[in-house]
């Protein structure tokens, strides 16, 4: 039976982290988004929640937490209802630790690992997504070539936040074009390897203080112990399900901030001597909104729970992954609305909020559980 009663230890987490983001983030989105840039000194902070360094093994360093999707998405909904930005910029060396702790060789563990359970922000990122219109995660264009007793990586990606200051890359490409998800690895890449270049720092509609590049590869050469999992095989379609479902919380926990605002501004808001929230019109599109978020809560919980489970959660972070990101939109999209002509100015959240949403439909692997 399908039970998703958050634990104590869950909701103790949840609050920590709600009320972070509601006290910490918040105040600093705007400021981030009209700069482009994420504070350091609040990543500093995020990470001493231990938010990356609580599931790496105590043996490295770390807390040596049971590591749970479920969990990871709560916390992922919280930040993401501080900002989403922000939250993808702080999550971002899980993108580079985590499949190295699920699906790394025993000797990757213990080369990589200790350094994550630093007290201090340690960049470290993934790339994934690919400069095509037709990208598809089971027919990836960048491809790993074995040659002897290394790998010749070649290709394109690009969206690849922290690219530009990450110590460690963990870049995905297809040893065999014709497996579909089996036929993709990952393999460990230095920035500074001979044939890595990293692009200048994209231009994009939302997400602006999250620092994304493009990243080519040109006859990258690599050991064959750089092969996430050494000579073993990973399980590439469940590292895609964990981060649509971290994407997909980031989007529930944007939709639940612009939302509250939107609610909040119609209580306030008043209109030939009421609140404009007890206008139907209003009021029917604020709770239009609110089953919207719910639901899409729902969908991020059910694939989170099966990959606590162990089961295969690919079609349920896809359908998760595809309804939050029509979700968010509607909602940040009404959330404009109910503003009326203030909801399009940058005095109020809600345009930011509405920019950001319009990414999550595009964005893939930037952000895991």
């Amino acid at each position: 039976m399908v039970d998703f009663e958050l634990t104590e230890e869950q909701r103790m987490i949840r609050e920590t982290v709600e009320g972070f983001a509601r006290e910490e983030i918040r105040p600093a989105a705007r400021p981030a988004d009209e700069s482009g840039v994420v504070p350091a000194q609040l990543v500093e902070k995020i990470w001493q929640l231990g938010l990356v360094t609580s599931a790496i093994p105590e043996q490295f360093g770390g807390g040596g937490d049971e590591r749970s999707a479920l969990t990871g998405a709560v916390v992922a909904e919280e930040l993401g209802y501080g900002d989403a930005s922000i939250a993808v910029h702080a999550l971002a060396p899980r993108l580079f630790a985590y499949p190295i702790l699920e699906m790394g060789s025993d000797a990757q563990r213990s080369l990589y690992l200790k350094q994550f359970a630093s007290e201090r922000f340690v960049p470290a990122t993934a790339a994934l997504m690919e400069p095509r219109f037709d990208f598809d995660l089971t027919e990836l264009s960048t491809r790993a070539r074995r040659d002897g007793s290394a790998y010749i990586l070649n290709g394109s990606k690009c969206f690849v936040p922290l690219a530009d200051s990450a110590k460690s890359l963990l870049v995905y490409a297809a040893t065999d074009s014709s497996a579909g998800f089996k036929g993709v690895d990952a393999f460990i890449v230095s920035p500074d390897a001979s044939g890595v270049s990293i692009g200048e720092r994209e231009k994009n509609m939302g997400f602006k203080p999250l620092c994304t590049c493009a990243v080519t590869l040109n006859d990258v050469r690599v050991d064959r112990a750089a092969r996430l999992g050494g000579d073993g095989e990973i399980n590439f379609s469940r590292l895609m399900s964990e981060a649509r479902v971290a994407i997909s919380a980031l989007g529930v926990g944007m939709a639940r901030a612009a939302f509250e605002y939107a609610r909040d501004y119609a209580r306030e808001r008043r209109a030939f001597g009421v609140p404009i929230a007890t206008k139907q019109a209003v009021a029917f599109m604020l709770a239009d909104m609110a089953i919207e978020i719910d639901a899409a809560r729902l969908l991020v919980w059910e694939a989170a729970w099966r990959l606590d489970r162990g089961e295969d959660s690919l079609k349920e972070s896809y359908l998760a992954k595809n309804y939050v990101a029509a979700s968010v939109l509607k909602v940040a999209d009404n959330a404009v609305q109910v503003l009326g002509g203030h909801g399009y100015i940058r005095e109020h959240p809600v345009e930011m909020w509405l920019r950001n949403a319009r990414g999550l439909a595009a964005l893939d692997g930037i952000a895991t559980v």
